[in-house]
C-alpha cells in the first residue's frame, strides 16, 4: 500500500516551474516582404575637361557636399582668351571694311542714276558689301566659339551631390581625349535602393502600387539598426529568369546621408495590413514532431500543449492564425523544462524575451 501510494504522492509534492510568459494580443500587423538590396545614387558624372590646358584651381574639397553651379575646377583660361579677344578684333577689322564699301556703294548708286557710273560697278560694289555682311557674321561665329571654349575652362557642378575624389590635381596639364575624370560627383539627396523579391511577390506590389504609394524601409545588414524610410518607385520591367526574382527600386530623401552608394541593405516593403490578427513572441512558439505549438498557461496553475498554424514574424511577434483566440498567456522561457499538465510559476517575461524590437529582416508573410 505505501509503494503503491508513493508516485502520487510524489506528484503532489511537485513544485511549480518557473516559466517567463506573455500576453497573446489580437492587434493589426503590417505584411511585409523584405529582401537585399544595394543603395543606388540617381545620378553620377564624371567632370572631366572640354578644353585643353593646365588645372589651376581646384575650390571644391574631396567628400565635400556641393549644389547645382558651384565652381569645381578651373583650367588656365589665358589662350582661350588671348583668342576671344582675337576674334573679337577681327569682328572690327571687318566691320570697318564693310562700312566703307556700304559707303562706296551709295556713291557708285547716286552716280549711275545720273548716268556717270556704269551699272556693273554698281553690281560689282554690291556683291563686295554682300560678301564683307557675310565676313562680319562669320566673325560673330567665331567670337561665339571663343566665347564657349573660354567657357569650358570653369566647370560647375551639373546638380546637387557629394565630390569624390581627386582623380587630377593643381598643375596637371587637362586634356579633351584624356579619359581619366578630374573628379566625381554623385547625387545623394535623393537616393534609391535597389533590391529584389521572389517573382511570387510581384502580384502584392502591383496591387499594394494601385492603392497608393507604398512605404519601404531600410536596415543597416550588419546590426539590424532602421537607416531610412521613402517610397517603392518601381519593379524593374523583366523577372530574371536565373533566379525567379524581381528588382525593385524605391527612393529616400536621404537628408541625414544614412545611406551611402554600395552600400549593402535590408528593405521592408509594406504591401497591407492584416487586421485584427492573433499574435503572441516569436519565442513562444515551438517545433514538434506534429507541427508548431505553445505552452499556455491554464486556469488551474498548469501548462497546456496547443498545436497552432503559425503566420509571418513581425517586430519579434509570430502571427499565430489557428489555435489561439488572443487572451491566453503563453510561455515565452522554461519550455524546455515542460509538459502537458506540469504546474508552472509564471511570471512577465523582459521585454528583450518577449518582443518589441523591430527585426531588420522579417520572414516574408505567408500567403
Amino acid at each position: 500500500m505505501f509503494a503503491c501510494g508513493l508516485p502520487a504522492a510524489l506528484a503532489q509534492q511537485q513544485q511549480p516551474v518557473p516559466v517567463g510568459t506573455a500576453p497573446a494580443q489580437i492587434q493589426d500587423v503590417p505584411i511585409i516582404l523584405s529582401g537585399l538590396g544595394t543603395v543606388q545614387p540617381l545620378n553620377v558624372v564624371q567632370i572631366k575637361a572640354q578644353a585643353n590646358g593646365t588645372l589651376i584651381a581646384l575650390p571644391v574639397h574631396e567628400g565635400e557636399y556641393v549644389h547645382k553651379g558651384d565652381v569645381l575646377a578651373e583650367i588656365d583660361p589665358r589662350p582661350y582668351k588671348a583668342a576671344l579677344d582675337q576674334a573679337m578684333a577681327q569682328r572690327d577689322e571687318d566691320t570697318a571694311t564693310l562700312q566703307s564699301a556700304q559707303l562706296d556703294l551709295k556713291r557708285f548708286q547716286s552716280l549711275a542714276k545720273s548716268s556717270f557710273a556704269p551699272v556693273q560697278q554698281v553690281d560689282d560694289q554690291q556683291a563686295t558689301v554682300n560678301k564683307l555682311i557675310a565676313t562680319v557674321a562669320l566673325d560673330n561665329a567665331a567670337i561665339e566659339t571663343a566665347q564657349i571654349n573660354l567657357g569650358y575652362t570653369v566647370i560647375h557642378a551639373p546638380f546637387d551631390g557629394r565630390a569624390g575624389f581627386y582623380q587630377l590635381t593643381l598643375g596637371n596639364l587637362v586634356e579633351v581625349a584624356n579619359q581619366t575624370p578630374i573628379m566625381t560627383i554623385t547625387e545623394t539627396r535623393p537616393i534609391s535602393v535597389v533590391f529584389t523579391l521572389p517573382e511570387s511577390d510581384l502580384p502584392r506590389i502591383v496591387q499594394a502600387q494601385s492603392n497608393g504609394a507604398v512605404p519601404v524601409q531600410v536596415f543597416d545588414s550588419t546590426t539590424g539598426k532602421p537607416l531610412s524610410s521613402g517610397t517603392l518607385l518601381t519593379p524593374n520591367n523583366m523577372i530574371d529568369t536565373a533566379t525567379g526574382t524581381i528588382s525593385l527600386k524605391a527612393t529616400f530623401a536621404n537628408t541625414d546621408d544614412h545611406l551611402w552608394a554600395g552600400q549593402f541593405v535590408n528593405a521592408q516593403v509594406t504591401v497591407g495590413i492584416m487586421p485584427k490578427a492573433v499574435t503572441v513572441p516569436t519565442l513562444a512558439v515551438n517545433h514538434g514532431p506534429d507541427g508548431t505549438f505553445v505552452y499556455v498557461v491554464a486556469a488551474n496553475g498548469t501548462a497546456q500543449q496547443v498545436n497552432v498554424k503559425a503566420g509571418h514574424q513581425w517586430n519579434n511577434q509570430q502571427v499565430v492564425t489557428q489555435g489561439l483566440s488572443g487572451n491566453e498567456s503563453v510561455v515565452v522561457s522554461g519550455q524546455s523544462r515542460l509538459a502537458p499538465g506540469t504546474p508552472v510559476k509564471p511570471t512577465a517575461a523582459a521585454s528583450n524575451d518577449a518582443a518589441v524590437t523591430p527585426s531588420a529582416s522579417p520572414t516574408p508573410s505567408a500567403t
